[in-house]
């Protein structure tokens, strides 16, 4: 008797290899025929799957969508500069993951409608995210800040969360988004992110941003 296909598990490995190849080249210059040449499969059988390359990216995006999500609601919990560091990290750490949405935004979003209604939402959930984070430094005494100051510094450090792929890109074009660089770029993003917070720390927790932030400063 023939196994049934399994074309679940053919999705899922057209997504994993869709990721790599727009992670790698960038979304723009990746078609659906390298993706197919990739992996070894005909066009048509790529197709099957996925009929548009928009169908791709907006699968690919409802999954870091919903990993963001995750990592998001953490943002509740932070109480120090130490949670809020991992915090970062773990932000960073998706973000680099789907780096090509970071990369190549302005271009998808401009041609991608769904993706276009769907980052607003992106950009509020990050924004409510560092509100709480906020909110959580000032209770347990690590940050004084008033509500006038809180609203723009969230939303500073919801831009830099946003476009520092971008600029570390501009910085490095030959090297900022090769996997050896990760490390680097990401604890450079989240030190300058968490920096938004040095006029408004207390001594000891800005003594302690410092010392996590120390092997990412020398670049």
């Amino acid at each position: 008797m023939v196994a049934p296909k399994k074309p679940r598990r053919t999705a899922e490995r057209i997504l994993e290899v869709t990721l790599d190849l727009f992670n790698r080249f960038g979304e723009p210059n990746v078609s659906t025929t390298l993706i197919s040449a990739e992996m070894n499969i005909s066009p048509g059988n790529l197709y099957y799957h996925y009929p548009a390359k928009d169908e791709l990216i907006n699968s690919l995006f409802d999954r870091y969508e919903k990993a963001l999500g995750e990592i998001l609601q953490a943002a509740d919990g932070v109480e120090n500069v130490e949670d809020a560091w991992l915090f970062f990290h773990m932000l960073f750490e998706l973000i680099w993951s789907y780096r090509f949405l970071y990369r190549d935004l302005n271009d998808l979003l401009s041609k991608n409608r769904r993706l276009e209604t769907h980052f607003q939402f992106v950009l509020k959930n990050k924004a409510k995210a560092m509100h709480a984070l906020l909110d959580g430094l000032a209770r347990n005494g690590a940050v004084r800040i008033t509500g006038a100051e809180a609203a723009p510094t969230a939303t500073s450090m919801v831009v830099v969360v946003t476009y520092w792929l971008s600029f570390e890109y501009v910085r490095e074009p030959r090297r900022a988004l090769e996997p050896e660089s990760a490390a680097a770029a990401m604890g450079r993003g989240g030190y300058h992110a968490l920096a938004l917070l040095m006029p408004h720390l207390d001594e000891a927790s800005r003594t302690h941003l410092q010392m996590l932030a120390a092997a990412y400063l020398q670049d």
